[in-house]
């Protein structure tokens, strides 16, 4: 889980305007974010099962947003992949 504060400073990094908190960018940052602190959770205890499943289904979902992403809109789509680093 991200805290609050993590979770505002990569709305303000990937939002299109100002009012923006939930559109593909913001919710493929977010979920890369969260992908990064479930592998790291994962490594140190790789019998956790729960949070296999979890990962799994946040890897599912970013892929997914990905693809729509770049369906709609390719040139987003490449500056959130050079900024994310996927």
């Amino acid at each position: 889980m991200l805290k609050t504060e993590e979770k505002q400073k990569l709305i303000k990094e990937t939002q299109i305007h100002e009012t923006d908190t939930g559109s593909a960018d913001v919710q493929i940052a977010i979920l890369t974010k969260e992908i990064e602190n479930l592998s790291l959770h994962l490594k140190r205890y790789p019998k956790d099962e729960h949070s296999k499943r979890g990962l799994l289904r946040k890897i599912i979902k970013r892929k997914r947003l990905l693809k729509f992403l770049e369906k709609t809109d390719k040139e987003r789509y490449q500056k959130l992949v050079k900024k994310l680093g996927l």
